[in-house]
C-alpha cells in the first residue's frame, strides 16, 4: 500500500479533531510524539554508537515534542543537551523544560559548537505548518545542519523544506538531508523528496479518525509507538 500524505490544512484539521471528537490534550499528543521520536532515535542510533544527543527546539509544537523525546532519552541512558533559543512563554513549554532542568539536562547557547561534540541530532525547530523564510536565530544552525557529518533525525519535516514541496531549490536548507524522518500521525507530501529511513509515529489515531481521512494506519508490532516504512509507504 502506498500511505497517504497529509498537507498542512489537512494535519492541522487532524491535530484539531483528536483535540476536539477525541477528547484528548495538547500534552497528550505531545508525550505520545515525543516518545515516538525518542523510540525512533533509539531505533537508528542506540546508545552503543553514542550517548551524546543534541535536540534543536523550534518555538512551537514541534519543540515540544523535541523537550519530551530529551527526557525519555535521558531515561533511557543518553546524555542529552537542549538548544532552544526562543523559549515559550506557555505554561506547557515551560513546565517541559522544567522537567528537563530537574534532570540537570544541560540547555546550550552555541548550536554550531555543541553539534561538533555531540554523536546525533534531533531537529525539532519547524514542523508541518512552516512556511515563508526561516528567521533569526535559526539560519545558522540550517546551515549547521546542511554541513554537519553527524546522524540528523527530523520531526515531522526537515527544517526548512517546504511540507508540499520539499527541500528549497537553492540557498539556504537547499542541500539538507537529514538521515531519519519522523512523519507524525502519517506523512507529509514533502516526504516523496526525503531518501533515508523513514518512520511513522504517533500510535493515537482512532479506526473512526483514520477512515475520516482515508488513511492507512500501518501495523504496529507490540508496543511500538514507530514503524519504518518504505518510500511507498510499505513496511518494512
Amino acid at each position: 500500500m502506498t500511505l497517504k500524505t497529509l498537507g498542512a490544512k489537512a494535519a492541522t484539521a487532524l491535530d484539531q479533531e483528536l483535540m476536539s471528537t477525541c477528547a484528548f490534550s495538547l500534552d497528550q499528543l505531545m508525550e505520545l510524539a515525543g516518545l515516538s521520536v525518542s523510540q525512533a532515535v533509539y531505533r537508528v542510533h542506540p546508545p552503543s554508537m553514542g550517548r551524546k544527543v543534541l535536540i534543536a527546539c523550534g518555538p512551537g509544537n514541534n519543540g515540544g515534542d523535541g523537550l519530551v523525546a530529551a527526557r525519555h532519552l535521558f531515561y533511557y541512558g543518553y546524555h542529552p543537551s537542549i538548544f532552544y533559543p526562543k523559549r515559550s512563554k506557555n505554561e506547557l513549554y515551560q513546565r517541559l523544560a522544567k522537567q528537563l532542568e530537574d534532570l540537570q539536562v544541560p540547555f546550550v547557547e552555541d548550536f554550531e559548537s555543541a553539534a561538533e561534540t555531540t554523536d546525533h541530532i534531533v531537529d525539532a525547530i519547524f514542523g508541518f505548518s512552516f512556511s515563508g523564510e526561516v528567521r533569526e536565530p535559526f539560519p545558522a544552525v540550517i546551515e549547521a545542519l546542511q554541513k554537519s557529518q553527524k546522524p540528523v533525525t527530523s520531526v515531522d519535516a526537515p527544517s526548512s523544506w517546504d511540507i508540499e514541496q520539499g527541500p528549497p531549490k537553492s540557498g539556504l536548507g537547499s542541500s539538507f538531508m537529514p538521515t531519519t524522518l519522523v512523519s507524525l500521525t502519517a506523512p507529509k507530501p514533502l516526504v516523496r523528496h526525503f531518501t533515508g529511513r523513514h518512520f511513522v509515529g504517533g500510535r493515537f489515531v482512532s479506526p473512526m479518525i483514520a477512515e475520516r481521512y482515508n488513511l492507512q494506519v500501518p501495523e504496529y508490532d507490540g508496543v511500538d509507538q514507530i514503524v519504518e516504512v518504505d518510500v511507498t509507504g510499505k513496511k518494512l
